[in-house]
């Protein structure tokens, strides 16, 4: 199944979306590392303690990742484009109907980083010093 279908049936289907991210939450556990989309939102809603991250990138950039790993070239590139466009806003509309949450608010997030000009590596070491700096907060 792609994700696009994927999103077409979850906007069917509320148990869907609901299991998953039940599963996320109750997985959740000390030292883990968990990616979602929702993930920092969930955590944020949960009582479980996490030090959340959000990575974003502008869409070109998000085409161009997914177009380079995937193989896409051409005319390709821009369909792709529309997808990704589609599959966001299906997911923006779910998240805001199912639990009210606007996926754009980054503001509860301990750490935001803009990946458009970050290489991986730059990327995690901000994300271990920020969680660094998270933990030597809470132990004070």
């Amino acid at each position: 199944m792609s994700l696009e279908e994927f999103g077409d049936l979850a906007e069917k289907n509320i148990d869907i979306d609901k299991k998953v991210d039940d599963r996320m939450i109750n997985a959740a556990q000390p030292g883990m590392v968990l990616e979602a989309r929702l993930t920092g939102h969930l955590m944020h809603r949960s009582d479980k303690e996490a030090f959340k991250v959000w990575i974003e990138a502008d869409l070109d950039t998000r085409v161009k990742r997914i177009a380079e790993r995937e193989g896409y070239t051409g005319e390709e590139i821009e369909n792709l484009k529309e997808r990704v466009k589609k599959r966001e806003a299906s997911e923006s509309k779910r998240y805001k109907e199912y639990y009210d949450i606007d996926i754009g608010d980054t503001s509860f997030y301990d750490l935001v980083i803009n990946s458009d000009k970050n290489s991986p590596e730059e990327i995690v070491e901000a994300i271990m010093e920020g969680a660094k700096d998270e933990i030597c907060e809470r132990e004070d």
